[in-house]
């Protein structure tokens, strides 16, 4: 079977799992920091990696260091702002939310890298929009604060995508995987030990088991999973097989948190799925996926 293949069919396991873990981070984080659950996440997923990958440790040079933690920045913070989310906003709505990036990886490659868009893809943002709308927005026309947290997560993730793409065309990504998520430990400690009330051994089941759970199925397993995928795959496929991970998160809230699964995310999730599904529809014939492949990010 080609790689690219592999890589589709545990992208798409690992979407399911993603979905899953929304639910799962929230039972977490109710009562606990979640700077110190990410500190904790990080530290495991790395320990995890660093004996999977430790004959690649003498290939890893000063360009791999310096390119996981470029990786690092958008990543960290693009987790951490939707776990913030979490704290705010129902994990099922979260899950919707955060589904808005396989539209906004093009839109992104537009504005940042000047490559062209297709009109369906300014079509589907616009959809995506409406539907983050009816999400969001209250009947009081206010949005939760949870739902910014969510969006701008949602964007610095999209960044990642794009960095990740970049990053695999210099060489062996595998070499950069154990330097980011090590910068991310880093980083997630400076954000943990600013809050002295923090409990840094928590007497939580939950908090324990959503921390094995992210550090090994979402972190360690995915991530290394899709950075080394897009070698073979475009940011912005990845981002739409990432298309069911709402489905996913939506059902994992119900049955795990008892959440109601109201109109309004019927309808506005109902949206943003139909935007991604137009992406995916025209992906072939894309102009920004053509420029993928004669221009180089640089």
């Amino acid at each position: 079977m080609p790689k690219k293949n592999i890589y589709l069919i545990l992208l798409s396991l690992g979407t399911a799992l993603w979905g899953i873990s929304f639910s799962v981070t929230k039972l977490a984080v109710q009562e606990s920091s979640l700077y110190i659950f990410l500190f904790y996440r990080f530290s495991l997923a790395t320990v995890i990696l660093c004996a999977c990958f430790y004959k690649y440790f003498k290939e890893t040079s000063s360009e791999s260091l310096l390119g996981g933690v470029k990786l690092a920045l958008p990543l960290t913070a693009g987790i951490m702002l939707q776990t913030l989310g979490l704290k705010y906003l129902p994990a099922s709505q979260c899950t919707f939310i955060a589904g808005i990036c396989v539209v906004m990886v093009p839109v992104l490659k537009w504005g940042v890298y000047k490559m062209s868009v297709s009109a369906k893809i300014w079509i589907a943002s616009l959809v995506a929009l409406a539907g983050l709308c009816i999400i969001s927005v209250s009947d009081t026309f206010t949005i939760n604060q949870g739902a910014i947290y969510t969006i701008l997560g949602t964007f610095g993730f999209s960044m990642y995508l794009i960095l990740v793409e970049k990053q695999a065309t210099k060489g062996n990504i595998i070499t950069t995987v154990v330097p980011m998520f090590a910068a991310c430990t880093v980083l997630s400690l400076c954000f943990a030990v600013t809050e002295p009330a923090g409990s840094w051994v928590p007497a939580n089941n939950n908090f324990w088991m959503a921390v094995i759970y992210c550090a090994v199925f979402t972190t360690a397993f995915m991530y290394t999973v899709s950075m080394m995928a897009q070698k073979y795959i475009p940011a912005e496929r990845v981002a739409i097989i990432y298309l069911f991970e709402p489905v996913f998160g939506a059902i994992a809230a119900f049955f795990i948190l008892n959440e109601d699964l109201s109109w309004r995310l019927f309808i506005g999730g109902g949206l943003i799925l139909a935007a991604t599904f137009v992406a995916e529809l025209n992906i072939k014939n894309m102009g920004f996926r053509k420029g993928i492949r004669t221009n180089k990010i640089s």
